[in-house]
């Protein structure tokens, strides 16, 4: 019984299961028809759209076709039109000769003229004072043309302006343009055509912009005064300093290291050579007073024996006299020696210092020196010798500092020869009043 139940309830499972595999097939079925039809209808329209793109394409290979036969007949018109052109262009070119005659000729020969005298034209300082005189002249050299009169007469004027104001000294206001951009109207004096001066020195003219520019660093100090001096004068005569050359010369003089550019290429063995000389000088002006005033005091004391002043050395050397009067001639000699050693460093103070700083000048020079060859000998390991001015700067160290050294030295000793001479001055009276005592005691011992 057991077993026919169990049978019942396995052929009711199985008959569940076949029902739900039927259901399925047939969703599947229906789904398979469905894809059908849209991809019937998907592939309808790109076909339609294919259609219609292949007649758009269609139009424009037409249109392209057309346009290159139009561009092929318009070059053939065009070709047609150049080589009608040329010999119209021959036919002209020969009525023009024809025409011409022999005012060709004038034509070249007034355009060499205007070119030639356009570069010195336009580069004149005259151009400063009245500008535009280029721009005739530049037309009628680049012109294809037959110059018109009134342009035969600008290129006259032009010339004739040239050479009457290159010999002339002219005053004109102008525009100048400074350094920091800035621009101010001053009164400038020409000086035919080599020169342009202004109450400040020397002035350019820039042709290229058409302007006028003071120099960027006035030449040395006494060719730029003559150019102020020369400017300040409304009459008679007065010297200056002409550049021949229209600026080239003074160009170069612009470009000369002045005597503090020269100074500070010294660098700082320059300056500790400056620092030694400062103060050598001013240890020998303090000594110069001392000494002065001392030897003055001296001489008034030289005047009044009798009554020492402790203000001056010859005083107090008197005064050690006259605490000593009674003491044998011998034991005044060695006060006297002793007052006088006691007033020698009072005397000597610093003189000898001038002397060692004139000795270690030249030494920090000649120290530069081989510090400068050191920098130069560098240099040309690093950057070889292909450029001098790499080298320059290092090798005026070197110079620079030894001519410092010996322009230091030089005044030094001359200084602390003067000093040395007002001190032993002063010991020899010192010395000399010792002895005049001394041999007073001695002749009253005698006595």
């Amino acid at each position: 019984m057991k077993k026919v139940i169990n049978f019942v309830l396995f052929a009711a499972s199985m008959t569940v299961a076949a029902s739900a595999s039927a259901n399925q097939l047939d969703d599947l079925l229906k789904q398979v028809k469905n894809d059908r039809i849209s991809e019937a209808k998907i592939d309808k329209k790109r076909e339609a759209e294919f259609t219609s793109a292949r007649a758009d394409k269609q139009a424009l290979l037409n249109k392209a076709k057309k346009d290159l036969a139009d561009q092929q007949a318009r070059n053939k018109r065009l070709t047609k039109e150049y080589a009608d052109n040329e010999i119209t262009l021959a036919q002209k070119a020969v009525e023009l000769d024809n025409a011409q005659g022999t005012l060709g000729e004038m034509f070249g020969v007034s355009r060499a003229a205007a070119a030639n005298a356009y570069g010195s034209i336009v580069t004149s300082l005259v151009s400063a004072e009245y500008p535009g005189r280029g721009a005739t002249l530049d037309k009628i050299a680049n012109s294809k043309a037959i110059p018109e009169l009134e342009q035969l007469e600008e290129l006259w004027f032009a010339l004739q302006t040239e050479m009457t104001q290159s010999g002339e000294i002219s005053k004109f206001t102008t525009e100048v343009t400074n350094l920091d951009g800035s621009k101010s109207t001053q009164s400038v004096t020409r000086v035919g055509t080599f020169n342009l001066v202004s109450e400040d020195g020397y002035l350019n003219y820039n042709d290229e912009v058409g302007q006028v520019q003071p120099l960027a660093k006035q030449p040395a100090g006494y060719i730029a005064g003559a150019a102020a001096s020369f400017f300040g004068e409304t009459s008679g005569y007065s010297p200056l300093y002409v550049d021949p050359s229209r600026g080239a010369i003074l160009t170069l003089e612009t470009r000369k290291k002045t005597l503090m550019e020269f100074y500070h290429e010294g660098k700082e063995v320059g300056y500790a050579i400056t620092v030694l000389l400062f103060f050598g000088v001013l240890i020998a002006l303090e000594r110069m007073i001392v000494l002065g005033s001392m030897s003055s005091k001296i001489k008034a004391q030289e005047k009044n024996l009798d009554q020492p002043n402790d203000n001056n050395p010859l005083g107090r050397l008197l005064k050690v006299y006259f605490e000593n009067k009674s003491v044998d001639a011998e034991t005044l000699e060695l006060k006297l020696d002793e007052a006088i050693l006691r007033e020698t460093p009072k005397v000597d103070r610093g003189i000898n210092l001038i002397k060692m700083f004139a000795a270690i000048a030249p030494l920090m020079g000649l120290l530069g020196t081989v510090i400068g060859m050191i920098m130069t000998f560098q240099t040309i390991t690093l950057f070889g010798t292909g450029d001098p001015k790499i080298m320059a700067g290092n090798i005026s160290l070197a110079l620079v500092t030894t001519a410092l050294g010996l322009i230091c030295a030089l005044p030094l000793i001359l200084i602390h020869s003067i000093v040395a001479g007002k001190s032993k001055s002063v010991l020899q009276k010192l010395d000399e009043q010792s002895a005049g005592l001394i041999a007073a005691i001695a002749e009253k011992e005698s006595k």
